[in-house]
């Protein structure tokens, strides 16, 4: 490891994959609890001789390489680690004076324990894990097959709902405009076509499979495999302690998504825009994202209940996953990743999803324009997707006939030019503009993207200047005092808009924060904060391991 990616480590601190141990004479017990942990988890990297600040202290030079060959042994001795694990520290020399020793832990694909006991990591912290559930859902997490094919020889065709299939076949058929092979395939054929009925290549095992009994199966053949299946779905807008409104669905997913769907359609504000010349309900976009996920990425063999529950400034679905990785997820940051292949398949088939890591870019996008703010996805052994709500606000008022076109086209220009919060509340502390200007500018001579451009070529067009046509054609006075934020989301990224709505939340955030919030490498947080402080977006306070970033 080189001193510079160490220097970076050791500045933003201990997280989910990095732990300091001091070390001084000899390995302390719990190093070897930390290194079970990260084997659990999803990995991580101890570095002895550092205390939790981050202060170094090193080791004993002359020390160091028997503390290399005990840990060795004590990783690669059965009666202590089970399964062992053969892992090589790495003897860095920090300064002249300050010698450390670092160790990377891989994920394992097995559930390890040292002195019989389990340890799982959550943030910064080794925890020991007892419970039959949690130690369950660790050996979900390491497994490498899927459980949705686990077969079941027993099963017949006559457990399942075979009434669905003709509206599956037309479901299919339109979704592909016109032509599907499921259209001309008997109901075996589609099946296996789908493929909900295989050959266990290990065991030899032939039958249907977890996928087809959850798709399509009868209500009681569900609950004899799987019998904590259910999805909750609950309104708590005026009894917050209880709920309004609850539906306990435990049906097959087909009839499931349909049940979800109308639930939401029933206590959810419709919102039309026009995309394109499209008129589109942003509520059933939403509703389709949010529904499909829940069903068909959640782990089944889980006793944990999936949930649908509509707040009133918010709505959220979260089920148990085998995760991948943890922490929240970002356009810029999100990684496909299949938890059912073949029930996503067969839901793509019939047009209930779409391409697979299509959902997420959808929900950013249509979010914004049904509340104006964007959802969040947290990765983890519990799957949460949650997405504001603001009765109140309405895309519509942005895009309203050319104007709005001109409009979209002027952000468009804008967004190619750095603008900053400061700049934003420069341009407001220079002039105060009213409702009744910006409409009689508008009636004289609507602002277009062509326009911006001529501009530009005469005279050349400064970030203030492009800022001053935006809020000439955008930005009531009304508009300037209540709507700052719509304004200021111009200029950040997605990872920077995320940070600014943690920092409005909390107050402050750590680089640390930041690391475990768009699940980025130290390196990468550390450069994210620099440029939102640069870009006057954030300050900085303190220093060293006491640094926070705060709104400016």
């Amino acid at each position: 490891m080189d001193l510079s990616t160490l220097q970076s480590i050791l500045t933003i601190g201990e997280s989910i994959a990095v732990e300091f141990k001091r070390c001084g004479n000899g390995i302390e017990s719990d190093t070897y609890e930390t290194v079970c942990s990260f084997l659990n988890r999803f990995g991580g990297d101890i570095f002895m001789g550092v205390l939790d600040d981050g202060t170094v202290l090193g080791v004993p030079e002359k020390a160091a390489p028997d503390m290399v060959r005990n840990f060795i042994k004590v990783v690669s001795n059965p009666a202590l680690f089970s399964p062992t694990v053969y892992l090589v520290p790495e003897i860095i020399k920090y300064d002249k004076k300050c010698t450390l020793i670092h160790v990377h832990i891989p994920p394992s694909a097995e559930v390890h324990s040292y002195k019989k006991v389990i340890y799982d990591r959550v943030d910064d912290a080794d925890v020991k894990v007892s419970a039959t559930g949690a130690i369950a859902q660790m050996y979900i997490r390491k497994q490498g097959t899927f459980t949705e094919k686990k077969i079941y020889p027993y099963a017949r065709m006559e457990d399942l709902r075979l009434d669905l299939l003709p509206k599956i076949r037309v479901m299919a058929q339109n979704h592909a405009g016109g032509v599907h092979p499921w259209k001309s395939m008997d109901d075996m054929e589609l099946l296996k076509s789908a493929g909900l009925y295989g050959r266990d290549m290990a065991t030899g095992e032939e039958g249907y499979n977890l996928a087809a009994i959850m798709l399509l199966g009868k209500d009681d053949v569900i609950l004899n495999v799987a019998p904590t299946y259910v999805t909750d779905a609950l309104v708590r807008k005026v009894n917050v302690a209880r709920y309004d409104d609850r539906e306990i669905i435990k049906t097959n997913l087909i009839e499931s998504y349909d049940k979800l769907l109308d639930f939401g359609k029933k206590h959810l504000m419709d919102k039309f825009f026009l995309e394109g010349t499209v008129n589109k309900s942003l509520r059933n976009i939403i509703l389709r994202e949010m529904v499909s996920n829940v069903l068909m990425h959640r782990e089944f063999s889980s006793s944990y209940t999936a949930k649908f529950v509509i707040e009133r400034e918010r709505m959220y679905v979260e089920n148990a996953s085998r995760a991948a990785g943890e922490g929240y997820l970002t356009v810029d940051n999100f990684e496909p990743n299949p938890k059912n292949p073949i029930i996503a398949a067969f839901f793509r088939n019939i047009g209930y999803a779409d391409q697979l890591g299509s959902g997420v870019y959808n929900l950013f996008k249509y979010s914004s324009y049904y509340s104006g703010q964007e959802p969040e996805f947290l990765e983890g052994d519990i799957f949460k997707i949650t997405v504001p709500l603001n009765d109140d606000y309405s895309f519509d008022f942005h895009l309203v006939g050319d104007e709005g076109k001109n409009t979209a086209k002027v952000l468009e220009s804008a967004d190619k030019e750095p603008i900053s919060a400061d700049k934003v509340q420069e341009s407001a502390d220079k002039g105060s503009i009213s409702a009744d200007k910006v409409q009689e500018s508008a009636d004289k001579e609507p602002i277009s993207a062509d326009k911006v451009q001529d501009s530009a070529g005469k005279v050349p067009v400064s970030a203030d200047k492009v800022l001053e046509d935006v809020d000439k054609a955008l930005i009531s006075a009304n508009m300037l005092l209540g709507s700052t934020d719509k304004i200021l989301e111009v200029s950040p990224s997605a990872q920077q808009r995320l940070v600014l709505q943690y920092v409005e939340e909390k107050g402050k955030i750590t680089s640390h924060q930041v690391e475990s919030l768009l699940r980025v490498k130290q390196r990468r947080a550390r450069a994210i904060l620099g440029e939102m402080v640069e870009q006057g977006m954030l300050g900085r306070q303190g220093s060293y391991r006491s640094t926070v970033y705060v709104k400016k």
